[in-house]
């Protein structure tokens, strides 16, 4: 024995530190799994176009960030409507054109999230005036987002451009 009260062979045995090892893995692993999970719980997921998938809306006005411009109400939101299809599809009717494209959203949260369209294909019928339509062709390549709030679907175009209110078409 020397001065720490264990023989020689137990100073050279390294079953403690095998034991010490064995108790500092453990901890490392419970304490990774306990991260892991707080993560998992922490943040939750919502489907990506969950809410807008299968969904009809009918146009009813177009908000313009320019104050010269206001609000241009719809006469008829029956001639403009969006349909949402559930394989990331969707269709228009633009007053007497109609189109068809694809639609992508990442939900941040059950009622918005970033919204963006494929190229859309028209018809090309000449609607008499005024002609909402090709505006509203023109502009859902700079759709950047969507809100749905009180039965009422917002698509929010890029650097303020406008926001465009929809209502849900009822069948």
């Amino acid at each position: 024995m020397v001065g720490d009260g264990r023989t020689r062979e137990e100073r050279e045995s390294p079953v403690p530190e095998i034991q010490m090892m064995k108790v500092c893995l453990a901890s490392s692993s419970s304490m990774a799994i306990t991260i892991l999970l707080a993560a998992c719980v922490s943040a939750p997921t919502f489907h990506a176009g969950a809410a807008l998938a299968g969904t009809s809306w009918r146009l009813h006005a177009i908000q313009s960030m320019d104050d010269t411009q206001g609000t241009t109400r719809i006469a008829d939101p029956s001639r403009f409507t969006l349909q949402f299809d559930t394989n990331e599809r969707m269709s228009l009717q633009l007053d007497c054109n109609r189109g068809s494209g694809s639609w992508q959203a990442k939900a941040v949260s059950p009622d918005s999230g970033s919204l963006s369209f494929g190229p859309i294909a028209t018809t090309k019928a000449l609607c008499p005036p005024p002609h909402i339509g090709q505006r509203v062709a023109r502009d859902f390549p700079y759709v950047r987002s969507y809100r749905l709030k009180d039965g009422k679907f917002y698509m929010s175009l890029m650097a303020d451009g406008g926001i465009y209110e929809w209502h849900r078409q009822r069948d």
